[in-house]
């Protein structure tokens, strides 16, 4: 314990609690914070004054670790103007204020103690990604490029620095946002890999299947031992219903990867189109192999399996299927 928070729970010890008494208590609540034991600090400080700020970050500390956000922002929020500026106990309310914010969803409150702890926590890069994050979901795509940019050490106005922003807006469902850094990237660097694979995927979302076909096909002429490529090139055949091109895009992927479920999936779909059950179970099998929590490839093989007649078997994948669903639901 830090000499600053020592005083400052001597000055504000609650009335009937010894000085004495609730330093041993904070003391041991750090203990327990440092062994990754979160509930029990928070159970060795429930005598203590939560308004006390020296209080209310070791409780808001522990809090945050022990998963409630929401409880350690009502904590922290009161108390991090009272402890003193400079000192480590008002930089760790600060990190951890921020941290907690965004993790209770409040993401534009978050970013500025976020900011502000980046000023003395510049190397630390967990801040970065998540401050990043932050920013992408504030729509302030100029920002999260030049932070993610420090986090992957990339210039910030190059072209891979535009490609990582963009791969992380797909992930936090920015594809509007996505699409015009991927232009960008592309714009710098025609030959970035990667770059046209994710916008023939936001294409593939958006029904655009020519423009997807069109951009997949670009990424697989810069490397032609994209699998994720080529698996992306058959999905956009399936859903045009061209079964010969999809199978044969399909038949690449695998041949480049064979261990990655998505392909034998579609492939399962494409012969049983094609009149071929035995041909799709043996795919659907071989992608449950895989991924055997995959709910459509049980799903699908379920579908084969009543065409075929098994019924029993038909049910059991169905079932199965149903559970994962309701599984990922909840």
């Amino acid at each position: 314990m830090s000499a600053a928070l020592l005083l400052l729970l001597l000055a504000c010890a609650p009335a009937g609690l010894p000085a004495e008494d609730a330093a041993n208590a904070l003391a041991s609540a750090r203990t327990l914070l440092n062994r990754d034991r979160p509930r029990e600090a928070i159970a060795a400080l429930e005598e203590l004054d939560a308004s006390d700020p020296a209080v209310a970050l070791v409780l808001g500390v522990a809090h945050y670790h022990a998963g409630d956000a929401a409880k350690a922002v009502a904590l922290l929020q009161p108390a991090v103007d009272k402890l003193a500026e400079g000192s480590a106990e008002r930089r760790e309310a600060v990190q951890v204020l921020g941290l907690a914010l965004y993790l209770a969803g409040r993401i534009a409150e978050a970013v500025p103690w976020m900011e502000a702890t980046r000023e003395w926590a510049g190397s630390n890069l967990e801040l970065h990604q998540i401050l990043g994050s932050a920013y992408i979901q504030t729509r302030q795509p100029d920002k999260a490029r030049e932070v993610l940019a420090r986090v992957f050490e990339v210039p910030p106005e190059g072209a891979a620095a535009h490609l990582l922003a963009a791969q992380m807006m797909i992930r936090l469902q920015q594809e509007e946002l996505a699409e015009a850094e991927l232009e960008k990237a592309v714009a710098k660097d025609p030959r970035l890999p990667q770059a046209h694979f994710l916008l023939g995927q936001l294409a593939l979302f958006r029904a655009r299947f020519a423009d997807a076909a069109a951009l997949t096909r670009k990424e697989i002429e810069l490397n032609p031992a994209n699998n994720l490529a080529w698996s992306q090139l058959g999905d956009i055949y399936v859903r045009q219903q061209s079964w010969d091109e999809a199978l044969k895009a399909l038949q690449r992927s695998i041949w480049v990867s064979p261990f990655y479920s998505a392909p034998y999936i579609l492939l399962g779909r494409v012969y049983t189109k094609k009149g071929e059950p035995a041909t799709a179970e043996a795919m659907l099998r071989r992608a449950i192999e895989y991924d055997p929590n995959n709910k459509q490839a049980h799903y699908l093989l379920g579908q084969v399996l009543q065409q075929t007649g098994r019924t029993e078997e038909a049910r059991r994948e169905l079932e199965l299927a149903e559970r994962l669903q309701g599984a990922a639901g909840r």
